[in-house]
């Protein structure tokens, strides 16, 4: 019960944080679509590329991931796990929870159910919206998580950027400093259309990861409509069967 309490206090912090800033960052579409099977692989990737180094995704398992995903279990051996870990095993981070903590603050949350607890939407926002800050202890900030706690582990992807701040007044003439945008100071690897392409397949990865049985549910969706569909048209059938001799 203190593991479950505890996990749920980290899952609603960004909430928090975002609520304190006042409005928020507006969020932007994410479009993801989990019966994409290559965008989920590329999502893969850069989960354990870039993110299992401190999280984990302990409810899913490895062999369930390849099966999911359309790979072989020697694929997902080779190219997705680095921990020692075997295929059958649970997706944990090789960081012991006492150094996370003592490096972060606080151990950094699993990633398992973080699509469903704060949606598709506000993770891509969040994974875009990292910018120079020297007053953060990790030189970074983040538009739709105010004083985030983590550094920007994606820089040499999208480069480094600054925010371009304007200051509003609201309806009360009271005047706040508001993000409008963003603007490279530092190029990454990928062009900004580049990155996030890379980010919808993370975040599209995270969304499949949070329900893996949603792939099943939509194969299965689709026979049970075309039976009810067919039992509808015998239904009918039968009706005019029974009625004829009455009319």
């Amino acid at each position: 019960m203190r593991k479950l309490i505890i996990a749920m206090v980290f899952a609603a912090l960004p909430g928090l944080v975002v609520a304190a800033g006042g409005e928020g960052y507006p969020l932007e579409k994410a479009d993801v679509d989990v019966s994409n099977k290559a965008s989920l692989q590329r999502g893969a990737k850069l989960f354990v590329n870039y993110c299992m180094g401190c999280h984990s995704a302990e409810h899913q398992r490895y062999n369930r991931l390849a099966r999911d995903i359309g790979l072989s279990d020697e694929q997902v051996r080779d190219n997705l796990i680095f921990t020692g870990a075997k295929v059958g095993e649970q997706m944990k981070n090789a960081m012991p929870k006492k150094d996370a903590k003592k490096w972060f603050g606080a151990t950094p949350p699993d990633l398992t159910l973080i699509a469903r607890s704060r949606g598709a939407d506000y993770l891509y926002t969040y994974l875009k919206t990292f910018y120079i800050d020297e007053s953060r202890p990790w030189g970074v900030n983040n538009a739709a998580f105010p004083l985030v706690g983590m550094p920007h582990v994606l820089w040499e992807l999208q480069g480094w950027q600054k925010a371009v701040v304007e200051t509003h007044k609201d309806a009360e003439g009271n005047e706040r400093s508001v993000i409008t945008g963003f603007e490279i100071v530092k190029p990454g690897s990928m062009s900004g259309p580049e990155f996030d392409k890379a980010m919808r397949d993370l975040v599209n990865f995270l969304v499949y990861v949070a329900e893996p049985i949603q792939l099943e549910r939509t194969r299965i969706g689709v026979w049970v409509i075309a039976f009810l569909i067919l039992l509808t048209v015998v239904f009918y059938l039968l009706k005019k069967e029974y009625w004829k001799d009455v009319h």
